[in-house]
């Protein structure tokens, strides 16, 4: 008999101890979302923003707003390795509008049975500019969207510097639609044409982006955990790569993304791997568990 009612005391405890965890994780995503959304003004809501296609800062963006980017990644072809370096600064000159400069570089080297003068010259690839305008938010359906616009100016690389310093452009819009699914599901999708224009020939060249993203915010932070999909239809060619990825905040205002990829239909590329450093000056947050 004091078997029984010892083993319903355990069975009692244990699921009390587990109704409390499930309510303490309901009540911190509650006020953090809260903190977000509700601690200035315009409305905002809080969505997981994919770490390698990011958006121009936040959707549903407040004046005011602004953060440094810093990317590094490692690509692994079949005849070459890739390096990528970026840094980036976006913000809010007024609510809801998000302007951005990066500078991407690309440098290569070459594994042990290919020539380096048979790679391509290290670069800096474009100056990109962009804009994004967050047309719609609405904190009851947990939904925004934007509309943006990306230009980069196409730089010739270093061996051939000057002759000429733009070679060409890249007109970019797009459409963002995310979703929050309650408090932790974070979905979104990226999409919108991209033309190329080379201006020694005039050449111009189309494809498309559909870049999709699903993550799970861990209650009460920033830090997530998902999966980026990214998708180019071109040249009667269809490539796809899936990024899974998570993102940790180690300061009140700093943040590090991690990102792998693998390539599901790329006939040239293999694994490559992607670390953005994610740096908002005079963000300061009450709540500190990050």
């Amino acid at each position: 008999m004091n078997i029984k009612k010892t083993m319903m005391l355990i069975i009692l405890l244990a699921s009390s101890t587990y109704t409390i965890a499930q309510i303490t994780d309901a009540v911190k995503d509650s006020i953090y979302i809260q903190q977000v959304e509700d601690h200035k003004e315009p409305d905002k809501v809080l969505h997981a923003e994919p770490l390698y296609i990011d958006l121009i800062r936040d959707l549903g963006a407040r004046k005011g707003e602004k953060e440094w980017n810093v990317g590094l990644g490692l690509t692994d072809n079949l005849d070459y390795d890739s390096y990528e370096a970026l840094i980036e600064y976006e913000w809010a000159p007024i609510d809801r509008l998000g302007l951005e400069v990066e500078l991407p570089f690309t440098f290569y080297s070459p594994t042990t049975t290919t020539e380096r003068d048979s790679i391509p010259s290290d670069r800096l690839n474009s100056l990109k500019v962009a804009a994004q305008w967050s047309f719609f938010v609405n904190e009851r359906m947990a939904t925004s969207m934007a509309l943006g616009y990306i230009n980069e100016f196409e730089l010739s690389d270093f061996q051939s510097f000057r002759d000429p310093l733009i070679k060409g452009n890249t007109y970019n819009p797009f459409l963002v639609v995310a979703k929050r699914w309650g408090n932790n599901f974070h979905s979104l999708i990226y999409t919108g044409p991209m033309i190329e224009q080379h201006f020694r020939t005039n050449e111009f060249h189309f494809s498309y982006e559909m870049n999709t993203s699903f993550h799970y915010m861990i209650s009460g932070t920033r830090n997530f955990i998902g999966v980026e999909l990214n998708k180019i239809f071109g040249n009667n060619a269809f490539d796809m790569t899936l990024r899974p990825q998570m993102r940790v905040g180690i300061a009140d205002n700093l943040l590090i993304g991690i990102v792998a990829g693998v390539p599901v239909s790329r006939e040239n590329e293999r694994l490559s791997s992607f670390l953005r450093l994610i740096w908002e000056p005079g963000h300061h947050h009450t709540h500190k568990n990050h």
